[in-house]
């Protein structure tokens, strides 16, 4: 809720050029350590109530106040959606808690085929960071591992969903890991009301992987699910404040639930983020396991503006963080999941 204090309005400028306007405003806004990068919305529309003296004369001029602001909130809108869905975006890494990280790391390499791209510790604030995938971090999704001194398990919740993984072989896959000790939650076969083989396992820690059985792909690391309590609000807002594509939905009244699709290209070439809608489930348990996905950006200002202005929250301004260059900025998405958005140049920089 945004209230006028006082008759005064100063035109101020956004990061997309457009007016907007300030002058004694209160705002009331209902706005962890993970690894290398540390962050952490509720969407609906953004109600304005004015503070107007009652007398004619400043009734109308209130209305004209009224009226610029509105008309400058659509302006900037637009030319927000605009930048989003122009500006360089892709899905670089996702974040997540482990108990034992040499432990994770073995069966990683060793029974999902993945390499350890880097390895970092940081003794003075007590973690460990693990990136794994199938190429480099410049040019694929991978994985961030993080292990916090002295804590050896993790509540995954209900929310989390699973990591996916194309295998050329599901039926050979799911034997390696049988053979290397692994836990198989799902025998290899056809997804339930479709036609795809898939099977799903579970990593030291719990955490599910569904293996998919797809031809030669560029990203074998290839989707991240997530449950939401209302798919259509959520494909708004991946659409609008994040500029994803729709890339497919899917219903399935049988087995009661409801799946999209999101991302920055095709599903045979790029992770993905599917999102899924079990009927009558409006909140889950998060846990404390999962921490967030990072997307690339050319302007973490602007994409901060962007997310405020379609509902988002803000959970870490815009900026570079202490101690190195590389600029970020962190929200939560409508169902309260953590995404931070990354420098694409400074993002590169910190590879080198």
């Amino acid at each position: 809720m945004v209230q006028i204090m006082a008759s005064t309005v100063r035109p101020s400028i956004s990061p997309f050029g457009t007016a907007r306007f300030g002058g004694r405003i209160a705002v009331c806004d209902p706005s962890s350590r993970s690894g290398s990068i540390r962050f952490g919305f509720s969407v609906g529309p953004q109600s304005q109530h004015f503070g107007l003296n009652r007398q004619e004369g400043h009734r109308r001029s209130a209305k004209t106040i009224v009226s610029m602001a509105q008309g400058s909130t659509t302006i900037t809108q637009e030319n927000a959606l605009e930048w989003v869905k122009s500006d360089k975006r892709r899905m670089l890494h996702v974040v997540y808690r482990v108990g034992d990280m040499d432990r994770t790391i073995k069966f990683y390499t060793e029974c999902l085929g993945m390499k350890l791209l880097r390895k970092r510790d940081i003794p003075e604030e007590r973690y460990t960071n693990a990136f794994l995938g199938y190429g480099p971090e410049d040019s694929h999704f991978v994985i961030e591992l993080t292990y916090n001194y002295g804590v050896d398990k993790y509540d995954i919740g209900t929310a989390f969903g699973h990591f996916g993984i194309a295998v050329d072989d599901v039926a050979k896959t799911v034997d390696l890991i049988k053979a290397k000790g692994g836990t198989v939650t799902r025998e290899p076969g056809p997804v339930k009301g479709g036609k795809s083989i898939i099977a799903f396992i579970e990593d030291p820690d719990g955490y599910k992987f569904e293996l998919i059985e797809r031809g030669p792909t560029p990203e074998p690391l290839c989707q991240v699910m997530l449950r939401v309590g209302d798919l259509d609000r959520s494909i708004a807002f991946h659409e609008k404040a994040f500029g994803m594509e729709l890339l497919r939905r899917r219903d399935n009244p049988e087995y009661k639930y409801t799946i999209a699709m999101m991302g920055y290209g095709p599903e045979d070439k790029n992770a993905v983020l599917e999102l899924t809608y079990n009927y009558g489930v409006t909140e889950y348990d998060k846990g404390n396991a999962y921490a967030q996905i990072a997307i690339g950006t050319d302007d973490v200002y602007k994409t901060a503006e962007a997310i405020k202005l379609f509902g988002g929250k803000i959970t870490r301004e815009p900026g570079p963080l202490p101690g190195i260059s590389t600029k970020i900025t962190a929200c939560l998405d409508p169902d309260g999941w953590k995404t931070v958005f990354v420098d694409n140049v400074d993002f590169l920089k910190e590879l080198e």
